[in-house]
Parts: structure tokens; C-alpha cells; sequence
């Protein structure tokens, strides 16, 4: 009887301790999806620029006096402050130094403090697997490549190289037109074949937050490429147009919504030799986004304020391309036009490029040689701004 007792005692004790011990398993398990989940989240586009924003800000206001310095040490400080804010106001004015000093802390502080890795890179943008990148990713990895053989001209040599400054047919469009879709971004990544190292990737996230938090957004890199201009918000269906929409005809915004009508926070434009190619694969992603694009891009030599009363303003850019930016109510949606003037790399055999151009050419210098008046016509985005053979005349 005792030893029937005694084992029906260890029975219950090593079910017991079964269940114990599938519970501790089971919690473990939990914490250890915690933890990845955390992890996960931790190493987000997200949750880094929240990082770099409290970051700069508590740099930049930190109060030098109560930390005890030396007096060498806090004259260092200092500066180093001042040279900080300076940057920081700086490349919202489209200052390529600035914003180059700006990028560089961003990358310290991304590899030093935030503990970004080869490991936990990939979880901000997925680089290693190629399917599960966006159009822009593959735009902001391209552009970056292409970069460091041209520099500033890489946008023309990627354009030429691929043939992408020409018209075509795409799906809803009766009528040819100058785009470059998301589908030819794809091709071309596919046939790049572009390995990355952890700098290179690091320095791709770098140019992602920097455009998200100081930047000019998906057209940052854009701004700062030689090439006629860029405009942003001046197609598409405005977000009051869509809200009315919504509260009168929810089936018609349905409709709307799948066939992929571009809204205005979709509209990104460049004029690239004298043709206006939209890039259908970029956007701003929100209104807020381009509202806040267009609150910046104007503000060099601070020209005043943009107000619903005052809709547009009109002014230059540090590297002294002019700006338009336009609002609600004046407009239909927030709008900018930036054109850049490259006079420097102008000459007659660049601007004028159509067939039997040499006979085009002499004739407009011996107009100018013997002081013709000369009128320059045609339609917006044609390079007439580009006369450099009427304001100097060493490029004749």
C-alpha cells in the first residue's frame, strides 16, 4: 500500500514538474519574441530619426557652463556648437557644405552611440534582399553608386546611360510622355548588380534620415544634381479635392484609389535638357511632407513669410537657383518650382542639340558679334534661360 502511495506521489510530482517546466519555456520563448520585436522596432527608419532628432537637440542646447569644463575644453565645445547650429539652419538653404558637415555627425552618431551594425542594418532597409526593396530604395542606392564615379552629374549619366529622357507609352495615358517609371528603376537595379558594403549602406541610411529630418525629402539628392530644375506638387489630385470626394461619393474615391490616380504628394518633376520628366516612381508620401518642403526651400536670406494671405513667394537658393513656392488659397495645393542656372557649363553645342544645329550656331554668332538684337521664344522648360551667348560671350 506504501509503495502504491510512493508512486503515485512521484507521479503528481513529475507532472508537476512538467508543467512547470513547460511554463518556463514557454515565458522564455515570449520574452525571447520581446525582445526581437523590440529589436526589430529599434533599428527602424523611424526610430532612428526620432534618435537623431533628440540627439542634435540636446547638443545644441546643452548648457556648456554646468558640466565642469576647462577653459580650453569649453572654448572647444563651444565652437563646435555654434558650428553645429550654423550647419544645421544651413543646409535647409540648399548648402551642399552644410549639409555634408550635417550628414557626417548623423553617421557618427548612428555607428558610435545608436550601435548600428552589419547585423541589425538590414532591418531599416532590407539591402540584402532585393525584392523586398521600394522604388526609392532602389532610386536612393543607384543615385548613391552613381555619385561617387560623377559626382553631381550623376543623374545625367544614369539618365543618358539608360536612355530614360525619351518618350513613352505607359498604362492610362492615351498620348506618349516623358516619365520614369518604377518598373524601369527595377530593370535597371537588376542590371547594375551593385554590392554594398556596411559604410555604403550606412551612408544610404544616413541620406534617408538626413532628408526626412533637415532635408528637402525624396527630392533632396535630386535638388543638388546639375541638371535644369526640379518641381514638386504641380500635378495631380489635391487632398481637398479627395476629402470632398470622400464625404459626397465614396464609391467615385474608390475608383480613384484603384486606378492609382497621382495625388499632388505624388508629384515630383525635373527639367533635365529641356525636357519636363516626371518620376513616377518618387513621391512625398503625405501632403504634410511636401507642405513642409515647401516651408523650407524658400527661406534663404529670409524673404518673409508664406501665408494664406501672401501665397507665394518668389526667391533664390544659396547656390543661386531660383525658387517659387505657392500654397492653398492661392493654389490649389502646396507647389514648388526650383531652376537652376548652370551658365558656367553652357555653351551653344549643349543648348541647341537638333539636327543641323552647326548652321544654327554660326548664325547666332554672327548675331552676336555684330550686336543683333536677338528674342528668345518658346515654351516653359525649352532653356531659354540658358543663353549664355547673349550675357557672355567666351562661350562664342
Amino acid at each position: 500500500m506504501k509503495m502504491i502511495n510512493i508512486l503515485a506521489i512521484l507521479l503528481v510530482l513529475t507532472i508537476a514538474a512538467f508543467i512547470v517546466v513547460k511554463i518556463l519555456i514557454a515565458r522564455k520563448k515570449e520574452e525571447t519574441e520581446e525582445d526581437v520585436e523590440q529589436d526589430d522596432k529599434t533599428y527602424t527608419l523611424e526610430k532612428m530619426i526620432e534618435f537623431v532628432k533628440r540627439r542634435l537637440d540636446e547638443i545644441t542646447k546643452i548648457n556648456l557652463y554646468d558640466i565642469g569644463l576647462s577653459e580650453e575644453e569649453l572654448k572647444r565645445r563651444k565652437n563646435k556648437k555654434y558650428e553645429l547650429k550654423k550647419a544645421l539652419k544651413g543646409c535647409t538653404y540648399g548648402d551642399v557644405n552644410d549639409k555634408k558637415y550635417v550628414k557626417e555627425l548623423i553617421f557618427d552618431l548612428l555607428s558610435k552611440e545608436y550601435g548600428t551594425d552589419e547585423t541589425n542594418i538590414s532591418k531599416a532597409i532590407p539591402f540584402d534582399i532585393p525584392s523586398l526593396l521600394t522604388a526609392q530604395d532602389k532610386f536612393d542606392i543607384l543615385i548613391y553608386i552613381y555619385k561617387h564615379q560623377f559626382g553631381y552629374e550623376a543623374l545625367t549619366e544614369f539618365i543618358k546611360k539608360y536612355n530614360l529622357a525619351s518618350l513613352k507609352y505607359v498604362a492610362g495615358e492615351a498620348k506618349p510622355c516623358y516619365v520614369i517609371t518604377s518598373e524601369e528603376i527595377d530593370e535597371i537595379y537588376e542590371k547594375e548588380n551593385i554590392s554594398l558594403d556596411f559604410h555604403d549602406k550606412l551612408s544610404i541610411i544616413t541620406q534617408r534620415i538626413y532628408q526626412s529630418y533637415k532635408g528637402y525629402s525624396s527630392i533632396d539628392e535630386i535638388r543638388d544634381m546639375n541638371i535644369d530644375g526640379v518641381s514638386g506638387g504641380v500635378s495631380g489630385l489635391p487632398e481637398s479635392f479627395l476629402s470632398q470626394v470622400a464625404q459626397t461619393d465614396g464609391d467615385y474615391l474608390d475608383q480613384i484609389l484603384e486606378n492609382k490616380v497621382p495625388r499632388a504628394c505624388d508629384s515630383i518633376w525635373i527639367f533635365f535638357q529641356g525636357k519636363s520628366i516626371r518620376l513616377a516612381f518618387l513621391s512625398f508620401g503625405t501632403e504634410s511632407e511636401l507642405k513642409r518642403v515647401c516651408q523650407n526651400i524658400y527661406k534663404y536670406n529670409n524673404p518673409g513669410q508664406l501665408s494664406d494671405s501672401n501665397g507665394y513667394k518668389i526667391n533664390e537658393m544659396k547656390d543661386g537657383s531660383r525658387v517659387v513656392v505657392v500654397r492653398p488659397s492661392m493654389s490649389e495645393t502646396w507647389a514648388f518650382f526650383v531652376r537652376k542656372f548652370d551658365v558656367k557649363r553652357a555653351t551653344l553645342e549643349q543648348i541647341i542639340t537638333y539636327e543641323g544645329k552647326e548652321k544654327a550656331i554660326e548664325l547666332l554668332k554672327y548675331l552676336v558679334k555684330g550686336a543683333r538684337i536677338i528674342s528668345l521664344t518658346g515654351e516653359q522648360g525649352c532653356r531659354k534661360n540658358n543663353n549664355a551667348y547673349g550675357n557672355d560671350r567666351k562661350y562664342i
